[in-house]
């Protein structure tokens, strides 16, 4: 069978759902089948019961369940090929009601044999058929209490979980469930935090300190024999859990809260045990297939993608409109799909930076903190204005902090809300500071990626990665689900690892967004490495181990359609790797062509090479080295893997008015003007051009459509849009589009988007008298930290936390608490003559924080203050306002770079008609 043929397409929109074939009876607990004559009686007087392996497993896993029948204990025993690779495993939960740890009986078994067949939108591979066996233990214990042991066994592992069946609810204090690891087992491990971002370190079993570590947990239990150790089907009944280790080769599960109060039926999440060799954990797929099917069908809105991002190199970027264009013109030259926002974005530029972009044909990414989406009502509200933006994804942040258990059931109840509600407004979503993955990007295919995992963003923080640790993490961390670890950062002058290394690294890890974490300039002296990022895909057919081992090496092959894109990772000496491409399944005699890229004397270096489908390549590696080869078959006349990179053709969009300023009822005449710009060689193809106001506004006027627009033609329409009665005072845009298919692409790809708006203010009313600025309508309120705050300060993040404004002493009972930098608009309409305030920042920041005050009329300076400081008294700020329609009162950064920068708009007023 040839190695490069394309799988087989489904139409768009459509998706496989996992399909269960039944062995035997399904049972329910209570008509369970009395226990068979299979218990095998032994020497220390304990039944044994085998759930065997589904067939054409290889390695012939099997599990065994043991009852004790001194205690009525229950162990889990793990065999590989007839061999014990996870022995006395211990089981069982204790409740408030029940100790169901021992003295359990037996009361009967069910068997059936499972298929899990699904597909997926990230991860290692995109379609997965896995065959599993399950045997289910009915249970009673303590006081005649029931519980059922499900035991699961794949080809790639082991998983069991409990099951409460008590309509009444239970309240579970804890599981005895746990493992016994040989102590001297090689292991590496994670010390625990709820954001799984410390160092991984490599130990034994018996050898690591006392403590409790995070999943996954990797030992070698015997030569080629692994288990990771992880979880998988968390939802918002059950906490997270973690691995406490007391001593010796221990490691039992622990709850991450106390008490799981259950109102009814409960089914555990399962604890899973990927067992094999290395091969084997690595392309595991068990995690997924151990969770619940997906919540939807429909994934043609879900698009992977690379992603440009300035945070990391440029941690202010997110606050300069200008610079996050440029990284939107990267990302359209080099066929990148997203720009992420991270952290300092506005809403006042984000819809025009939307507009900008995807007339380029890159879509917007937002960054937000947890707390900012974490009721119902904010999750509508937000997520409905990115739609009205056209924002498509959304980075959320900090969910190991804001109070609560990070891994307890409350934070999983909104995991799942977050999911649904972004699900229904189709956003992408990639979780930060998060849990780990556990399945979750099979129930919900919109989830793109995860961090929890220390990524490069600490080589800002001054604590680089080392190559060593950049080699464990394909082995566990990135084995239970995408990571965010946005590689491809050349220019920290603190990596010890090699561009080589560094370049392979988003092959070796696998996202589904992948953040290239550099700059448009570094990128640009980096050719050989623009080159690679540039056809890298993030979706996968599949993926193989060939070769490496945690601490030391890694090498990882990826394949998308008929490409394969190997990545190797190399920690220690520089020395050679060999690669074994015969292990991607190319036929006898199939030539392949090879394009490598290296580390050479100069930098990075490429080489091509023709070899047989069955060889060893030898691959020079650099200290701390790596490489990256791209893999296709040899067909006449191909000299290179590279495919054309995808770039939007050059458009314009005209629009009349620019802005209007209107009243509730008033209409306002549109014009629109597409046109495909002069020198493009490419027809741009179902052309569509029209009026797009918002709910409640209406625009009357036909859309134009054209079935082709050749380069230097153009298309033209007008509308009168009308503004409701009931329009609130503020700004609305009136958006004018253009969409067209892009040349060359498929029927199910987007759109190209083009967009303009004409910014309406439905003006309020003017202000009469001497009006305080915080009574008046707020056209525009932006701060660098927190909201803006009528008559109290800043304070912390939060709405309504501020204290009385106080600068020197002296608390006022009026004005604006700002956090730098900030912008506040109000409408005067022309009605106002002056305007005076004190300015200073306030007391609760003491003597930190430096800041400058500006006033402006109608987008001109009318006064400015110098830099002050928090040991300075209050300032009088005074301006002529006469025929200023729009009062802008800004505050800036002092320079210093402190981020104490809470300032005060103490008493401010205009003086009007």
């Amino acid at each position: 069978m040839p190695l490069f043929g394309p799988l087989g397409r489904r139409p768009a929109g459509t998706m496989l759902t996992a399909f269960t074939v039944l062995a035997t009876a399904w049972l329910s607990p209570a008509a369970a089948t009395p226990v068979p004559d299979s218990p095998t009686p032994t020497a220390t007087t304990s039944d044994v019961w085998t759930v065997a392996p589904p067939q054409g497993n290889n390695d012939q896993l099997a599990a065994d369940v043991v009852r004790d029948d001194a205690t009525g204990a229950l162990t889990l025993t793990v065999r590989r090929g007839g061999d014990e690779v996870l022995p006395d495993s211990p089981l069982g939960l204790r409740t408030k009601g029940a100790d169901l740890t021992r003295g359990l009986d037996v009361l009967g078994r069910d068997d059936r044999s499972l298929r899990e067949r699904y597909e997926m939108t990230t991860g290692k591979q995109r379609r997965v058929d896995s065959p599993m066996t399950e045997s289910r233990f009915a249970l009673r214990g303590d006081g005649g209490v029931r519980m059922d042991l499900v035991v699961r066994v794949a080809r790639d592992g082991v998983a069991f979980r409990y099951e409460l069946p008590d309509s009444e609810g239970t309240v579970v204090t804890g599981e005895a469930s746990g493992y016994r690891l040989p102590a001297d087992a090689p292991a590496w491990l994670l010390p625990h935090t709820s954001w799984y971002e410390e160092v991984r370190g490599e130990t034994t079993a018996g050898g690591a300190a006392a403590d409790d570590y995070g999943y996954p947990a990797l030992f070698e239990v015997a030569a080629d024999d692994y288990v990771l150790l992880t979880e998988s089907g968390m939802d918002s009944t059950y906490p997270g859990s973690k691995l406490a280790h007391a001593g010796g080769g221990a490691y039992d599960v622990a709850l991450a809260e106390a008490e799981v109060v259950s109102p009814g039926d409960l089914a555990t999440p399962w604890r899973t045990a990927i067992v094999g060799d290395l091969a084997t954990v690595t392309e595991s797929t068990l995690v997924s297939d151990l969770a619940p099917d997906a919540e939807f069908s429909d994934t043609s809105w879900i698009r992977p993608g690379t992603v440009s991002w300035s945070w990391l190199v440029e941690h202010d970027s997110p606050r300069d409109f200008e610079r996050q264009k440029d990284y939107v013109d990267y990302a359209a030259a080099h066929g990148w799909e997203y720009t992420l926002v991270d952290e300092g974005w506005s809403r006042e530029w984000v819809p025009e930076l939307v507009r900008y972009a995807r007339t380029k044909g890159v879509d917007i990414l937002l960054w937000f903190r947890w707390w900012e989406v974490d009721t119902p009502q904010e999750m509508e509200t937000v997520f409905g204005e990115l739609n009205d933006w056209g924002v498509k994804g959304v980075k959320v942040d900090f969910m190991n902090s804001g109070g609560g258990e990070p891994e307890g059931v409350g934070r999983h109840a909104w995991y799942e809300d977050v999911l649904a509600a972004t699900a229904e407004h189709r956003l992408l979503v990639n979780f930060h500071g998060a849990t780990l993955p556990k399945g979750l990007q099979r129930t919900w295919p919109h989830l793109m990626t995860y961090e929890a995992v220390r990524g490069h963003e600490y080589y800002s923080f001054n604590q680089p990665l080392t190559p060593t640790y950049n080699t464990m993490l394909p082995f566990t961390r990135n084995v239970v689900g995408s990571a965010d670890v946005t590689p491809g950062t050349f220019s920290m002058t603190n990596r010890t690892h090699s561009d080589a290394h560094e370049l392979a690294l988003p092959v070796v890890y696998e996202s589904g967004l992948q953040h290239p974490a550099d700059s448009p300039e570094t990128y640009a002296t980096l050719p050989e490495a623009e080159r690679v990022l540039d056809q890298l895909p993030t979706v996968w057919d599949e993926t193989r181990y060939l070769g490496g081992r945690p601490g030391d090496d890694a090498v990882l092959a990826r394949r998308a359609g008929d490409r394969w894109f190997v990545g190797g990772i190399h920690a220690g000496a520089a020395g050679t790797a060999e690669v074994d491409l015969g292990r991607l399944g190319a036929d006898d005699g199939e030539r392949l062509l090879v394009e490598l890229v290296t580390d050479g004397a100069d930098g990075l270096a490429r080489e091509t090479r023709r070899v047989g489908g069955d060889v060893r390549l030898t691959v020079p590696v650099a200290e701390n080295g790596g490489f990256v080869a791209v893999v296709c078959a040899a067909e006449n006349g191909r000299s290179t893997c590279d495919e054309p990179v995808r770039t939007t053709p050059a458009t314009g969009l005209a629009i009349t008015p620019g802005s209007a300023t209107v009243s509730s009822g008033d209409e306002i005449e549109v014009t629109g003007r597409f046109a495909a710009a002069d020198g493009e060689s490419a027809t741009l193809r179902n052309v569509t051009l029209g009026a797009r106001p918002r709910a409640g506004w209406t625009a009357a006027g036909e859309d134009v459509a054209r079935p082709a627009l050749r380069p230097g033609q153009a298309v033209s329409g007008s509308w009168t849009v009308r503004v409701p009665e009931s329009a609130e005072p503020g700004y609305v845009d009136v958006p004018v589009v253009a969409e067209y298919s892009a040349p060359g692409a498929g029927p199910a790809e987007p759109r190209v988007h083009v967009e303009r708006a004409v910014r309406v203010l439905v003006a309020p009313p003017v202000p009469q008298g001497e009006a305080h600025v915080g009574d008046l309508h707020l056209l525009t309120a932006s701060n660098g930290w927190g909201p803006v705050e009528i008559d109290t300060s800043v304070g912390d993040d939060g709405a309504g936390d501020g204290a009385p404004l106080t600068i020197g002493g002296t608390t006022y009972a009026k004005g604006l608490g700002a956090h730098a930098p900030s912008r506040v608009t109000v409408y005067l309409g022309g009605a106002c003559t002056s305007f005076a305030a004190q300015v200073g920042v306030d007391d609760e920041v003491g003597d930190r924080g430096s800041v400058s005050f500006r006033v402006l009329g109608d987008g001109t300076e009318l006064t400015t203050t110098g830099t002050l400081r928090g040991t300075d008294a209050a300032q009088s700020v005074t301006a002529d306002v006469t025929g200023v329609d729009l009062l802008t009162l800004e505050v800036a950064d002092g320079g210093d770079g402190i981020s104490y920068d809470h300032a005060d708009w103490a008493d401010p007023k205009v003086t009007c008609g």
